[in-house]
Formats: C-alpha cells, structure tokens, sequence
C-alpha cells in the first residue's frame, strides 16, 4: 500500500508541474508537492482509526498549509498585506484571478490558492479510497481528473506536455500493479487473485494502447487542433468612461496647462521621450475607443515569443521609469513602450497595445516603476514595408459606417503619386502638418461632423484649427480610408531624464502598422510659428476626367474597403457552445448517469432479494444482504463463517442482533418443514436494522457512496440454493444459533 500512496503523490506532482508550465517560476509545482505529499502522509496516519475523523483532520490541516503557501508566495511576490486577509482574499477570488491572468503567471496567493487546494483534495480523496476501500482503480480517478485539468488550464498558452503525459501514465501503471500488503490483504487465494487482476489490468493498458496506436492516424486531425483557451470563456476588466476614451481629456488639459499630473524619473532616455497611457483601436465615426482586452498581469509582463506588440523583437536599450502620480486619476498607467516589467502595484496588462491598467485608482502619492525598451529607429526599413492583412488587421481599417464623402476625396487626392504604404502614410502626415494650425482653446470632438469642420470649416469661423486630438484622429481616419492600418495613442511628452509632467504635456499621436516592423508614430503637428497653407484649392480634387487612383492601383498596399456599412465585415460569430465546455458537460452528464444506473441498479437487486414470493428465498436474500453490508464494510466475512457465528460476533460488538436471521437460516437448511413467512419477516428486518448500522458506521463519503458502489452487482454468493433452500456451500451452521 505504501508504494500506491508513493504513485498517488507522484501522479499529483506531475499534475502540478504539468499546470505550472505557464508560471514564470516553479514555486507552484513545488507547493502542489508539498500538498500532496502533506494531505498523503496525513490519511497514511490515520488509516487505522475511524474514518469520520479523517477529513475533518486533513481539511485543518489543508487551512494551515494554504496560509503557509499565500505567506511564502505574498512574499516572494512582493504583495503586501496579513497572510489570514490575503487567503481569505485569494480564496474568495482565485479562479477568476487565476484564469484572467496574463501568460506568464506570476506566484501570487490568488493565483496559487486554487490549485494547491485542489491537489490537497484530490490526493486526499484518493488516499481514502485505496486505503479504505482498496479500489485502486477508483482511487486514480481523483488525481487523473487533476491532471485533465491542469491540461485544460494550460490550454495552447504552452507546448504539449508529452513527457507529463508519460510520467503520468507510467507512474500510474506502477501504483496499480502494486500488491497488496498488510493485514487486509485477502488470506485465502490472494495471490493468485492478486496476479490475476494486475494481469488483467495490464492487458487492459496494453489493449487501451494499440487502440490509441491504431487510431493515431483518424485522430491526428483532432491533435492538431488548438486546445480550448477556458480564459476565452473569462469576461475581462471593463474600463470606466474615464479610461475607455481619454482623447476627450486632451482639450480639458490643454485650458489648464500647469496641473501637474505625475512625477517621472527616466533612465537612459532620449530628449524626446513620450509614456504612452492609452491605445485607441475601435472607431464608430462617432468616438474613438480603447479596444484593449486587460488580463491580470504579475511583475514580468509577456511578449509574444520574445516580441513586442507588432511581431517585432523586444531588444534594444533599456529604459527604466518610476512615476510618483500626483493629480493624475483613472486607473491607465503611463509608461513607454514595450513593457517588460513592473513593480509597485498590480496591474492588468494588454500585450496588443503595451498598455497598463491598474488594479485600482490612481491617486495622490501612488508609486510603480516600469522597465522598458527603447527599439532602435526602423527607417531603413520603412521604404520597402507592407502593410499586413487579414482578419486580424480588419478591425485596424474599420473607419465607421459610411464616412463622409469630402473625407474621402481627400484620401484619394492624398494618395496621388505615392508608391507604397509608407509614402501614403508620410504624405498624410506631410498634409495635415502643412494646413493646419494647433490650438489649445479648440473645443473637443472627433466625430465625422467634427471632423469634417476641422478639415474643411472656414478659418474665420474656427475651422482647420484643433487640438492633438483633432489632429491624430484626421490622420488615422485618412490612414485608415487609405488601407492602412492605424490607431491612435493618447500619452505625455517628458522631459529628457524626467521630471514633473504637466497637463499641457498631454499629446495624442497616431501610429500605421508595418510588416517587419511593427507600429510607427507620426507627427502630424505642424511646427511652432509655421503659417499653415490654405486649404480650400488643396482640399477638393480636380474635376474627374479619368477614374482617380485607389490604393488597389498602388503595387503593394492592401487595398482600402469600400464605403458604406459593410467596409468591414464583421468575424463570424462562433456557434454553439465551446468544446472544451461541452466536453466537460458530458463528461458530467455520463458520470450523473453511470451513478444513476447503479443506484437503480442496487436497488433493484435489494428489492428482489427482500421481496421474493417465497419465504425461503426471501431468508437467503437477507443473508446476501448483510454478507454484501459487511463487504462494503470493509470487514469481510471469510466463506466458512456461518450465520450463527455472523449472530455471536454481532451480539459480542454490540450491534444490532440478528439471531432471527439466523435462526430463519438454519431453519432453511436443515429443517424438514420449510420456512414460514414469519420467520423471513423476521429474518428480512434483523437484516434491514444491521445493514442500516453498517452504514451509519461510515463516514460521509462511505454512506454517500454506499447505494452506488458496484459490488453486490458482480458478487456471487450459493450459499442457499433457490429450490427447497438446502445449502449448498458456505452456509452449513456447525451449531444452531442461540
């Protein structure tokens, strides 16, 4: 038996180091260990005494080693807070903490508390049932269905765990071919029945595997699918309207330039550095949007195989920032791009955008320091770029249903000579910063309406004059009627080596997105004491005497959608339910089932014993049914025990007597007279009353699983044949019972 409680904590561990895969340490492998062996040794200890005290014990048990688990991962984590507040936290909401985090996960008390908890309560379930039960089988079924969980939180954020599922398997293999020992191991025949079931059992694996072999190629198909994400099924933070669109706060900071907002401390920083606090993706022709998906994120924040957002790789010169807020409010953090790390405060993280959201509102005081890296200048490259395509890029050249037609023929002006994506690009640029002025007192708006006014109002009635804001939404709406993919970023310029930020550093820029070389700011300010041009012979093309270019004409760009509601499709809705969910329903609805089916099933074999029209029958069913209680009992009855016996021994324990069932059982088998209905009433409720207390006797697990166990379904008793109940073996009562 030790060496299955050795298998048992081993197939746990591997379960643990297979859920740790997307932990940035091996701190949750370890613990899932610890519990293991912890919850282990604890049944081992008290597999002699009575089995009601044993999950009481484990489960304090389990309490003290969660609380030593959040301490030791609060600390090396760096959260702050008393271990008892930080667990009670960590329970209330680990699991959705746990699977809204960010890729790597960060050891923290509400990303560890779940898992560990549940290994505990896998190993502890399993224990009882190979210690109590001697169901080796059933008592793997606990920690394999861990272990299927572990793949199915890892989901496709990791490589396949293959050497996992190999240790899992064979160590599994190990603990079930194991004998038994001690004094419980069957006396008579034991080890021929022993060797029989390992052989059988090993058969059964050797079959289930030439199955799996044999069918590798029909399910190839399926293995090659991506595994179900279950943090696609998480709802992710929502942001507050002061956050979803900051690009309105730009005209209310510009009429109050001298509020400070924060305090920055930069390392190794150009002059013209900018933190960036926002990414706006999603535009409607009304307002401009974060389209952020923010997950909970630790101290190391990911980049997609070592990239930045873009697919470009993350290398370059570090930049460090450590940001005191002073009248800064919302729940956006200002940091530069290509964040690698944080510290000072939780945060939630969108890799898309490089952007950070607090966990909680900004407020005076509040200090976080971030580490970036500066990417080396791509202009060499930016000649020769594409633009990507496709779906995922769709929502990047969505701009709004039906944009007006004067903004449209001016993006087709724009695009004139210009060869490539980033001609069109710099020549937008070129435009906006050459006829229009920046203002502080422009008032806020970047819907089509004003839009519209900014590009093409009168001057003297307050056109062709706004904000950044204005500015960088032109441009990226322009951008976007020219096939190019951009969005648009709301941040501060800092000083160079930092200092205190104020209101009137607010800026907002827009960005294209580039093959090979990720997202590109541009400058569409025009520069300080430069006279725009005028706009009204630039901004209206030349009558049409041929077709006028589109972006499908230029050789590489991808060309731009086509005006009106459906310039972008939208994805496909997916039908149905997940697979990962609807696997898991299944697999509930066919154990509810199977459940139910013994359950009918034992009770039917119950009701045919104790009700049979024969009072002989009806005797020999009630001496089944207590030789199946005392089974079920864990206590045995050896095949030359007697009912007579059976009655002394239970009058000696104080138990319910059943000296009528034994009576009504000699009486069967050797009186000349058979048995009245009388003596198989009598005999049918003297074993109702034992089975009854046999039960009691159990813990809670053992009386709730009684009426379901298989057993008495396949045990076959002769101890009274069904024809004029004489005995056949087994039954024969030296004595009367008395």
């Amino acid at each position: 038996m030790t060496r299955r409680l050795v298998a048992l904590v081993a197939v746990v561990a591997v379960a643990g180091s297979t859920a740790g895969r997307i932990f940035d340490d091996r701190l949750l492998a370890l613990l899932v260990a610890g519990a293991a062996a912890a919850a282990a040794a604890l049944s081992a200890a008290l597999a002699r005494g009575r089995g009601t005290w044993v999950a009481p014990l484990s489960l304090l048990a389990l309490a003290g080693y969660l609380a030593g688990a959040v301490a030791l991962a609060a600390r090396l984590g760096g959260v702050p807070g008393g271990p008892l507040a930080l667990l009670a936290d960590a329970w209330a909401n680990g699991l959705p903490r746990l699977l809204g985090a960010m890729i790597p996960v960060t050891p923290r008390p509400d990303t560890v508390v779940i898992p560990v908890a549940a290994a505990w309560l896998a190993t502890l379930v399993g224990a009882e049932l190979l210690l109590r039960t001697r169901r080796v089988l059933l008592g793997y079924a606990p920690p394999t269905a861990l272990f299927v969980g572990a793949l199915y939180l890892v989901g496709p954020n990791a490589a396949p765990a293959w050497w996992q599922t190999v240790a899992f398997a064979a160590l599994a293999a190990w603990g079930l071919a194991a004998p038994a020992s001690g004094p419980d191991a069957p006396p008579v025949g034991g080890a021929r029945r022993r060797w029989r079931r390992t052989t059988a059992g090993l058969a059964a694996v050797a079959a289930v595997g030439v199955a799996a072999a044999g069918g590798a190629a029909a399910l190839r198909p399926v293995a090659a699918a991506r595994p179900a994400d279950p943090r696609a099924h998480l709802r992710p933070p929502r942001l507050d309207t002061l956050d979803e669109n900051p690009l309105v706060r730009l005209s209310g900071w510009a009429l109050a330039p001298r509020q400070k907002l924060f305090d920055v401390r930069l390392s190794a920083a150009p002059t013209d550095s900018r933190l960036r606090l926002a990414v706006l993706t999603e535009y409607d022709g009304v307002t401009w949007r974060v389209g952020a998906t923010y997950r909970s994120a630790g101290r190391t924040l990911p980049g997609p195989s070592g990239t930045s957002a873009g697919g470009v790789p993350a290398a370059g010169r570090p930049v460090r920032q450590e940001v005191t807020v002073a009248e800064l409010t919302g729940r956006l953090l200002p940091a530069a791009a290509d964040v690698h790390r944080v510290g000072g405060v939780r945060v939630a993280y969108d890799p898309a955008g490089g952007t950070l959201l607090g966990q909680e509102p900004l407020h005076p005081g509040a200090r976080y320091a971030v580490d970036s890296r500066r990417r080396a200048d791509p202009a060499d490259l930016l000649a020769e770029a594409e633009v990507p395509g496709g779906a995922a890029v769709a929502p990047l050249l969505d701009a709004g249903p039906e944009p007006p037609a004067p903004l449209s023929r001016l993006a087709d002006r724009l695009a004139g000579e210009a060869v490539g994506p980033y001609e069109r690009a710099a020549a937008v640029e070129e435009y906006l910063r050459a006829h229009y002025r920046l203002v502080a007192d422009a008032p806020s708006g970047h819907a089509y309406p004003n839009l519209r006014f900014f590009l093409f109002g009168p001057p003297h009635a307050g056109g062709q004059r706004g904000t950044s804001e204005q500015f960088a939404a032109a441009y990226a709406v322009l951008a976007r009627l020219l096939g190019l993919p951009a969005r648009v970023v709301v941040g501060f310029r800092v000083p160079a080596g930092g200092g205190s930020v104020y209101a009137g550093d607010a800026v907002a820029w827009p960005e294209v997105l580039f093959d090979g070389v990720g997202w590109v700011a541009f400058d569409p300010l025009p520069r300080p004491r430069q006279r725009p041009l005028p706009v009204e012979g630039e901004a209206r093309p030349p009558p049409v005497r041929t077709p006028p270019p589109t972006v499908a004409d230029a050789p590489t760009p991808a060309p731009a959608a086509p005006a009106g509601p459906s310039r972008v499709a939208p994805a496909p809705a997916s039908g149905g339910l997940p697979a990962g969910l609807v696997g898991a329903l299944s697999a509930v609805l066919a154990g509810a089932a199977a459940l139910a089916s013994l359950g009918l099933a034992r009770r039917r074999l119950s009701r045919g014993r104790l009700t049979a029209p024969d009072p002989g029958a009806r005797i020999a069913g009630a001496w089944r049914e207590v030789r199946d209680a005392r089974r079920l009992a864990g206590r045995p009855l050896p095949p030359h025990h007697s009912a007579g016996a059976v009655a002394a021994a239970a009058r000696r324990a104080g138990e319910p007597p059943l000296e009528a069932l034994a009576e009504a059982v000699n009486a069967a088998a050797f009186a000349d007279i058979p048995a009245s209905a009388a003596q198989a009433e009598a005999a049918v409720v003297a074993a109702a009353a034992y089975v009854a207390h046999l039960r009691a006797g159990r813990g809670r697990w053992g009386r709730w699983c009684w009426p379901v166990r298989p057993g008495p379904l396949r045990w076959g008793y002769r101890e009274l044949s069904q024809r004029g109940g004489r005995p056949v073996s087994g039954a024969r009562d030296p004595a009367p019972a008395r």
